[in-house]
């Protein structure tokens, strides 16, 4: 992977009405399991949504999520909250899955679920989790309706070298 990827990921909210096929999908998984975990426990656990419904009522637990009523679909990225290190594990996952989806042409942006605990249990509940799995976020990914430049990120103040 160059590192050029890196710059291009953008968060990506409007998408093409088309369905992405299983194929990259599998890849955007492979990707999530690819990530660094601490002691490799992998906690996540990844719900694939597809069903429009489902999609749909995502939008009416969280209100930064508009984009999933056009996007084709979503993954959520989950993990055993009973891991120390639950939310770092899955945190890594969810930005594999992303550069993944940039990697295959796909847009996708990143919704916060935990740790809001109302979003969580509603998002728990509407997706049947375990009583051990929580959802760390919904992924949106579809085929980009949008293009975005790539933008300086890069802010020289937030660096401190110790030599």
């Amino acid at each position: 992977m160059s590192l050029e990827l890196l710059f291009q990921r953008r968060s990506i909210r409007s998408y093409q009405d088309r369905p992405v096929e299983d194929d990259k999908i599998k890849k955007l998984i492979e990707a999530g399991m690819a990530a660094p975990s601490a002691r490799n426990i992998r906690p996540w656990h990844f719900v694939v949504i597809k069903d429009r419904e489902i999609l749909n009522k995502i939008t009416d637990i969280h209100p930064y999520s508009s984009m999933l009523r056009e996007a084709p679909m979503a993954i959520a990225v989950c993990g055993k909250h009973s891991e120390p290190y639950w939310v770092q594990d899955c945190s890594a996952a969810m930005q594999n899955i992303l550069l993944a989806a940039t990697a295959q042409g796909l847009g996708s942006v990143w919704l916060g679920i935990y740790p809001r605990e109302d979003r969580t249990q509603e998002v728990k509940d509407l997706l049947d989790l375990p009583e051990e799995i929580s959802p760390l976020g919904v992924t949106a990914i579809g085929y980009p309706n949008e293009t975005k430049p790539q933008k300086e990120m890069y802010e020289e103040d937030k660096v401190t070298v110790i030599e």
